[in-house]
């Protein structure tokens, strides 16, 4: 099963990659390819995983900035409303 927001995610991270220096591109690519992993998985993310997924996001966008920032936003967006889905906390 598919998790569409997810798959969501790792598409505006790969677009973030292409803007971003060498170092951020890498941590984007890395996160982008997890995104994947998850989407395709048996089992979904639980929020301890998708909350450190997002702060990872978060302090890349911090020191990007710009359409960097702008396209990670938007993949933090459809983590976000995934983890709406997700029960517990």
């Amino acid at each position: 099963m598919t998790r569409e927001h997810l798959t969501d995610a790792a598409e505006s991270l790969r677009t973030a990659a292409e803007a971003a220096s060498d170092n951020a591109a890498d941590r984007l690519e890395s996160q982008a390819d997890q995104f994947e992993t998850l989407a395709d998985a048996d089992r979904g993310p639980d929020h301890g995983k998708l909350a450190r997924h997002e702060h990872v996001l978060t302090e890349i966008a911090d020191e990007e900035g710009g359409n960097v920032a702008d396209h990670v936003d938007t993949a933090l967006d459809s983590v976000r409303a995934y983890r709406e889905t997700v029960e517990g906390v």
